[in-house]
């Protein structure tokens, strides 16, 4: 490819997720677009100097044949564009079930566009995020403490796929039926050489998926030599969370892999803070519960969206957004929100209100996301705002499919996996849009606030 050599293409099963993978190659210094659909090599040749890209998706929210329907056509163009790591990249608290988001069904749909390769890698700990395997058991850190995820506060009262079972490789079995492999941390340690052989005789067991423990940087080096090594062997195909990019970009630090030559040109771009954000929340975590209860502490107009305005088809519900947009217009920040944490009885509300009009299971999320989105790009272009947040893993998809997306790229960091990025569009009203996504997990309680006064000056 002209100027580009591309190193990992990757498919994100939800966009805040792709977004982290995305935070994680660029601030290691490899420029990486990601898009809202499998780009075209001419449409990868746009971007000067690129050498990683992503496609966020949103089979995290949907059943095993919607997902075959999103995941094969995308898994096959990335494993044509010449990349030599093809990564279907996870939630790092993997949370999936036979019945929505499956992995299993992931592996089964993107297996065909490897052939040959037997075994799958599988990496889903993030240690910079707090996300920890240890022999094959998965923990998350949530307010400074370290669960076992069956045993996460959050993740295993999941509304839609909760965790009851911390064992990566049972968990992932209910949803496969094959044999899944360990690498564990004690076979992770000892030099390059010994680990090496030690991966290559558990390969050599073609396990279907090969788990592999993540506690700490440098094992996380180390995962990523064997990866890419593999890669070269001809595992292309790998499974997981941002770790597997946090995980190769140390190893390719290392190694002294080439950069982007432009990176230090880009990063010096000024980026000036926003003195008025709009803040759309779709998330029932507690998380983003104390996200908008700390930014309307803090100064934003709190505007809460009824299950019935949710649940209509067409009609936009006027009286609220010009309700946003007046506040907007005036100099002050808003933040829409569904509902406040997973006990609020607007989402019993609103789901009944939904049912009542046929929707239900994974069209509901979309219904929701969908309808965000209308009300999202209407807001901006009558406000005329360049600066927005959108929190939701499942609901950021759905927004921004809805706002004439085609392209994101980092700008700033702002939290570990959730930084500002840049919008690319045909539009020129949404060309250039700054655009922070948030899972329902990640940011500090004052990440509304962060987002807009975020800046490079």
């Amino acid at each position: 490819m002209n100027n580009n050599q591309l190193l990992l293409a990757f498919y994100g099963d939800d966009f805040t997720g792709s977004t982290d993978a995305m935070e994680a190659l660029a601030r290691s210094g490899y420029r990486t677009v990601l898009f809202l659909e499998a780009p075209t090599p001419a449409m990868v040749e746009r971007f000067q100097g690129i050498r990683c890209i992503g496609v966020a998706g949103t089979s995290r929210a949907k059943t095993p044949p919607e997902l075959a329907k999103e995941v094969g056509p995308v898994m096959e163009s990335l494993s044509q564009l010449g990349a030599p790591v093809v990564h279907y990249k996870t939630c790092s608290t993997f949370d999936s079930s036979p019945q929505f988001g499956s992995i299993g069904e992931a592996i089964r749909v993107s297996r065909p566009f490897f052939p040959g390769q037997a075994t799958v890698p599988l990496l889903v700990g993030v240690p910079a995020l707090g996300r920890y395997t240890l022999f094959g058991q998965h923990f998350a850190r949530m307010d400074g403490n370290v669960y076992r995820l069956d045993r996460h506060p959050v993740m295993s009262r999941h509304p839609v796929t909760p965790m009851g079972e911390a064992d990566l490789r049972l968990h992932l079995q209910e949803q496969l039926d094959e044999e899944v492999g360990l690498m564990n941390i004690l076979e992770l340690e000892g030099d390059c050489e010994t680990v090496e052989a030690r991966y290559r005789g558990k390969l050599a067991e073609r396990p279907s998926v090969l788990l592999m423990d993540a506690l700490d940087d440098a094992r996380m080096a180390r995962s990523g030599e064997l990866i890419w090594k593999g890669a070269g062997d001809g595992l292309r195909f790998v499974v997981g969370s941002s770790g597997v990019e946090y995980a190769l970009t140390a190893h390719w630090e290392q190694s002294g892999m080439s950069k982007d030559q432009n990176t230090a040109q880009r990063s010096a771009e000024r980026i000036e803070s926003a003195n008025r954000i709009l803040a759309v929340s779709g998330s029932a975590s507690p998380v983003s519960q104390r996200q908008v209860e700390t930014a309307i502490e803090q100064g934003f107009h709190g505007i809460r969206i009824p299950a019935p305005a949710i649940a209509e088809g067409s009609e936009l519900p006027m009286e609220l957004l010009n309700e946003a947009i007046r506040l907007l217009n005036e100099g002050e920040s808003v933040v829409l929100y569904t509902a406040l944490g997973p006990e609020d009885p607007a989402i019993a509300e609103t789901r009944k209100t939904l049912g009542e009009k046929g929707i239900g299971g994974s069209q509901a999320g979309e219904h929701i996301g969908r309808q965000l989105g209308r009300w999202t790009n209407h807001i901006m272009r009558q406000a005329g705002l360049r600066r927005v947040v959108i929190a939701g893993g499942d609901t950021s998809g759905f927004v921004t499919s809805e706002m004439g997306i085609y392209g994101l790229e980092m700008l700033l960091p702002i939290s570990p996996g959730a930084p500002l990025c840049r919008v690319y569009s045909q539009d020129s009203a949404m060309d250039g849009v700054e655009l922070a996504l948030k899972g329902g997990q990640f940011g500090s309680p004052d990440y509304f606030a962060k987002v807009r006064d975020a800046s490079s000056v």
